[in-house]
């Protein structure tokens, strides 16, 4: 993937678990930011490679966070939802939390540090309608992100038809759902959904589910911010597997 912005670059090179593949810093960089970005490319074996500030802003594909520099990072965990499905045993238990319509970056580095720290094999982040792994993502995940286990589809929708294909039961987090989600039958495979910020599961992910569940509240409460519901969920997952 590509990182950009001077703090998420420096931590990827920093990270020796991380395979970069290049550096690029626009030229006019001041003096300080050529000398930090070439000794750390230098200590990873690379060269800095230099390209004019509109090149920069077009490889890195945001033109207002990029601060002139960008790498390209090996996310070892990183794959296509197909490959996923494909390496994945036939009878193997497997727990995937899928993201639909979450637009807030803080949001989803929350909800990836979770995942990852739970234990899950896959959170599915759909290539439309949920942001890039960017610096805020990265820096909202504490830098968990470049190791997460990310599955990628083109949308959320399409994600939950390949994994019913694969024998996964597809299960929405919705605050009028009846079921509690500590006392639903959950199976070996299964995927949870979260929903986005504001209007909950969009109507194609609906239509793709096989049930939905809630987090039961106090009265008085009456919803939780998306990344704590999924978190919670996460943790969920995570204790009946044991």
């Amino acid at each position: 993937m590509t990182v950009y912005g001077r703090k998420p670059v420096l931590e990827a090179l920093g990270d020796p678990a991380l395979e970069v593949d290049k550096v690029v810093l626009a030229e006019g960089a001041d003096r300080d930011a050529v000398r930090t970005f070439t000794e750390a490319a230098r200590a990873r074996g690379l060269v800095l490679q230099r390209a004019s500030a509109q090149r920069v802003k077009v490889l890195a594909g945001n033109g207002r966070q990029d601060q002139g520099v960008l790498a390209d990072v090996v996310a070892p965990r990183m794959r296509p939802l197909e490959h996923f499905l494909d390496d994945l045993a036939p009878d193997a238990p497997a727990r995937v939390l899928v993201l639909d319509g979450l637009t807030n970056p803080a949001n989803v580095g929350m909800i990836l540090r979770s995942a990852t720290g739970a234990g899950l094999e896959g959170v599915l982040l759909p290539r439309r309608g949920a942001p890039s792994i960017d610096p805020l993502v990265i820096k909202a995940s504490a830098g968990v992100a470049f190791h997460a286990p990310v599955l990628r589809a083109r949308t959320a929708a399409d994600g939950l038809d390949a994994l019913a294909g694969a024998g996964f039961l597809l299960f929405g987090l919705d605050g009028l759902a009846e079921t509690s989600l500590f006392d639903a039958e959950l199976p070996d495979r299964v995927a949870l959904v979260v929903g986005g910020e504001t209007d909950g599961l969009t109507d194609d992910v609906r239509a793709e589910l096989h049930g939905t569940v809630t987090i039961p509240l106090a009265e008085g409460v009456e919803s939780l911010n998306a990344a704590v519901a999924a978190s919670v969920a996460c943790f969920e997952l995570a204790r009946r597997r044991g």
